[in-house]
């Protein structure tokens, strides 16, 4: 991990327990999680939203006022829009992306879920997802989350990623294996 993004991730990795710690003494991480989905979604799809936090133009207030505008607009739990504006008069918003991250696994973690990142050829159906996520969960002995991915490229099969661990099952990788073989060979 390169400098800069340990320390957007040590940053977040703060103000998500503290955010999160105090949704729980509230009972309101329904609300939160709701929260950081959309947050997430908008991070996704808002060209502004990624320049208002990243962009050195902007002064602090600039920023605090805007987070805040969107906070509201949005309707985000009352602790994560405070924390926003905060991470914005502290010239902190740039690890935005890290804290959604950050939350979404304390919030997976406190309800005993697990995601695995599933990256396929073609797109999984419900009922292939279903079953994946079923084979995971005895593997792991936790709900397991399916995010999944399409990539052409594997031609074929599978890569799945649970926490640090991965299987890359796919086409793509056996014929680069089966290439590095051949150079070895002759």
């Amino acid at each position: 991990m390169s400098e800069p993004a340990s320390i957007s991730s040590g940053i977040a990795h703060r103000y998500a327990t503290a955010i999160f710690e105090i949704a729980r003494d509230n009972d309101s991480l329904s609300q939160l999680e709701t929260g950081v989905a959309d947050l997430s979604a908008a991070l996704a799809e808002s060209d502004d939203l990624k320049a208002l936090i990243s962009s050195p133009v902007y002064t602090r207030e600039e920023q605090a006022k805007a987070i805040a505008a969107v906070a509201k607009k949005m309707g985000l739990a009352d602790v994560l829009g405070n924390a926003l504006q905060l991470m914005a008069q502290k010239r902190r918003l740039f690890a935005l992306p890290q804290l959604v991250e950050a939350l979404r696994a304390l919030l997976a973690e406190h309800k005993g879920e697990v995601t695995a990142e599933v990256t396929s050829a073609k797109a999984l159906t419900k009922t292939q997802s279903e079953k994946l996520a079923k084979v995971l969960s005895a593997s792991v002995g936790k709900d397991v989350k399916i995010v999944a991915a399409v990539d052409e490229t594997l031609i074929g099969g599978l890569v799945v990623k649970v926490g640090s661990k991965m299987i890359d099952t796919s086409i793509s990788s056996k014929l680069n294996s089966l290439q590095n073989a051949m150079k070895e060979v002759g």
